[in-house]
């Protein structure tokens, strides 16, 4: 009975770690490139190079989210979004330079 309360809590954490790796990921595609380098932060294609790596391993290792490579890459996509992220957006990064822009003007 434990061992499958244990089973439940890795695919929980698994689920967890491939939504952040994926939402970190989908993120760095929608910034500039020129923004990174301005937030004086690593370029683009190496952001998305240590994502990419990441979500891949995710992938390929689902069963074992508490693995060493598993945890490098949960530690580099909360990087991106807890340091990164934030910097890149005042460079114009994400939605829109950051404005509330409808298709008639801002709302």
């Amino acid at each position: 009975m434990f061992g499958d309360f244990q089973s439940w809590i890795l695919i929980l954490l698994g689920i967890g770690a491939l939504g952040l790796k994926g939402y970190a990921f989908i993120d760095a595609l929608r910034v500039p490139k020129d923004a990174f380098p301005a937030a004086g932060k690593l370029t683009k294609p190496i952001w998305l190079a240590i994502l990419g790596v990441a979500l891949l391993v995710e992938i390929a290792l689902f069963p074992t989210p508490l693995f060493f490579v598993n945890l490098l890459g949960v530690v580099g996509a909360a990087v991106y979004l807890v340091d990164v992220r934030p910097a890149v957006r005042q460079y114009g990064g994400g939605r829109r330079n950051g404005t509330h822009d409808g298709p008639y003007g801002p709302w």
